[in-house]
């Protein structure tokens, strides 16, 4: 009977043994790899302002229009000069090479000559939103409308203005 009970014994610890290896579930391990890539900074640089010209006001309102190509136009009461300089402001984008990006033009701001103001409005740009070249670069043109009033004062008319560009 010792025989029998101590062989029933060995059974069953051999039973509880299996069952707490067992019985605890099972686990896998596996190794992953982590990665990352640093990319050029993506960076605007104004290279030529925008400028709408020598304009003559009336006593009635208008309007003058640089293209981002650089083409004059006007509207109203305002007589673009052919003395002095206008043209459309250029700005260098470079980056990471065939990488696309947005562009935010502002909605409108005004510029002074220190007592009195226009509206600038009606930004555009060429591109619109773009394509680095392959070289990590890009030209973008931008244009807007100056808003003249009836017999806008004369003077020198400044004011400044952000264009943003970001990676898609």
């Amino acid at each position: 009977m010792k025989k029998v009970t101590i062989i029933l014994t060995g059974v069953i610890l051999m039973a509880i043994t299996s069952m707490n290896v067992f019985g605890q579930g099972s686990s896998a391990t596996d190794d992953a790899t982590a990665t990352a890539r640093i990319i050029t900074p993506i960076s605007l640089v104004n290279t030529q302002g925008l400028a709408f010209g020598n304009i003559a006001a009336s006593s009635n309102p208008g309007t003058v229009t640089i293209t981002p190509e650089g083409v004059r136009s006007h509207t109203g009461g305002v007589t673009p000069s052919i003395i002095g300089t206008y043209n459309n402001a250029i700005y260098s984008a470079t980056g990471e090479p065939n990488a696309t990006y947005t562009i935010t033009l502002p909605g409108s701001i005004s510029i002074s000559d220190g007592t009195n103001t226009m509206s600038v409005n009606n930004f555009t740009s060429t591109p619109a939103a773009g394509t680095l070249s392959a070289a990590g670069s890009q030209t973008i043109n931008v244009g807007a409308t100056v808003n003249v009033g009836a017999s806008q004062p004369t003077g020198n008319y400044t004011g400044s203005y952000d264009v943003t560009i970001a990676y898609n």
